[in-house]
Formats: structure tokens, C-alpha cells, sequence
């Protein structure tokens, strides 16, 4: 499950990671929530890539009307190719989410307790997605939905799912709409190394989606914590690959 992402950051390192020149001027986002618009990075002319703007709930381009029917805003990579809904996008429209991060909760005895997990380092996410064409009265409008794939080792004590997270080596294959065969982009969406993320319990401030800032994302003192989210931290801990020391 993928419910809230956050993207912020200088926009060179954007530019860096995803090989896009210009990167367009937009604000931080820390609660990047279903229903609003985002960037998403897609193949362009001649292969290259750019960003678009695009809202998060998926609307396929066959449905009449919009309130019809749900708009997922995740799909799981073991089954998409075979799901009406997202089949099609699946094959030939598959998009990068860049993100700094992603939130998942955690069920307590009493709450829910909010998790950010981010990138090691200063790289971005690059969050496996799918995109949609809907032709409405006033215009093309671009939908999305974020893949989702069983979790890694330190996915694994917060939640039993976690967003397909794309390696830089495989960019340019999962962007290009030549690439169709569903076992090949599969294994495109592989197990993204644990190492390379970390995971911290943050307030649950992140919960409503008009809360914004870089607040969202400062990690929680332990003392911060209900009974059974420190349960969870110590899992967690035990199973979070350490950093090689220089």
C-alpha cells in the first residue's frame, strides 16, 4: 500500500537522477495525498524523458464518467497485467513517481502510527507507476496509480506491501512503451535493496492531508511512542541493514 508520498528537494538532483533538462519550478511537497496532482516523468520525443503533471487516483480512458467507478491509487505489479483496469497502461504507459520518501502506518493498540521511508543519501525514489489518458468536456485529463509489491527486509515489520521502486539502471526500459512483455516488466520491478532505504516512525500530523511542511518528515523521539509502535521500531531495527563503515 502507497497512500502519501512526499517530494522536495533541490530540483538539480532531480535533474541528475532522472536525466530531465528543464526540470519545471514547483514547490515542496511533504503530503502528497489521492486526488491531487503531482509529477510524474514520462517518455518523451525520441525517447527522451520530461515530466507531467498528473492527478493520483487512476481514471482509464474507457470509463464514461469519472464517478462511476473507484480510482485506485495503487495496483499490485503481480497482477496489473491481467486486471482490466490497468492492463493497458500496464503494457504501454508506465511512468516514474519521483519522491523523497513514503509514508505507511503502522496499527497500534490505540492509533495508527505513521512511518516515512526514504532513500539513503540524497538520491530520489523512483516509484513505479501507471498512466491514463481520460478525455473529459474540458480536456485530456492524466491519472496515475502507484504500483505496490511485497515488502524487503526493512519493509517487512511495518507493512506486508511497499511501493515497486525502480532502479536507476532500468529507467529508460519502464518508461518506454516498446517494452510490453508483462514478465519483462516485472522483472523491471524487482525487490529494491533494503540497504539502500531507512525507515523512522514520524507524528501523525501527516494523517490530514491539508497538513504541510517539513515537519511531517522529522523523525519521532522514542519516548514519542505508543507500546505498540516501539515494538515495531525494535523490529524494524533488528532487521535494517547497517551502514558499512569508510
Amino acid at each position: 500500500m502507497c497512500g502519501r508520498y512526499a517530494l522536495y528537494g533541490p530540483q538539480s538532483r532531480l535533474r541528475e537522477q532522472f536525466g530531465i533538462e528543464p526540470v519545471p519550478d514547483w514547490p515542496d511537497r511533504y503530503n502528497i495525498a489521492p486526488s491531487q496532482t503531482a509529477p510524474v516523468v514520462v517518455a518523451g520525443e525520441g525517447g527522451a524523458r520530461q515530466f507531467v503533471q498528473a492527478k493520483w487516483g487512476l481514471l482509464p480512458s474507457w470509463v464514461k464518467e469519472p464517478g462511476e467507478r473507484a480510482q485506485p491509487i495503487n495496483a499490485r505489479v503481480e497482477t496489473a497485467a491481467e486486471k482490466p483496469m490497468f492492463r493497458h497502461a500496464f503494457g504501454k504507459r508506465r511512468v516514474l513517481v519521483p519522491a523523497s520518501g513514503f509514508y505507511e502506518w503502522v496499527v497500534t493498540a490505540d492509533h495508527k502510527q505513521p512511518w516515512f521511508i526514504r532513500p539513503r543519501g540524497d538520491d530520489f525514489f523512483a516509484l513505479g507507476g501507471l498512466l491514463e489518458h481520460w478525455e473529459g468536456p474540458d480536456g485530456t485529463v492524466l491519472s496515475y496509480a502507484v504500483l505496490t509489491t511485497a515488502a524487503n527486509e526493512l519493509m517487512a515489520p511495518i507493512h506486508e506491501r511497499m511501493p515497486v521502486i525502480i532502479q536507476p539502471e532500468n529507467y529508460a526500459a519502464w518508461v518506454d512503451p516498446e517494452v510490453t512483455e508483462a514478465g519483462l516488466v516485472r522483472g523491471l520491478a524487482g525487490t529494491f535493496p533494503p540497504a539502500r532505504m531507512q525507515a523512522f516512525p514520524v507524528g501523525r500530523a501527516v494523517g490530514n492531508p491539508r497538513n504541510e511542511g517539513p515537519g511531517l518528515v522529522e523523525p519521532l523521539a522514542q519516548g514519542e511512542l505508543a507500546q505498540g509502535s516501539r515494538l515495531r521500531v525494535s523490529a524494524a531495527q533488528e532487521r535494517r541493514p547497517r551502514r558499512a563503515k569508510n
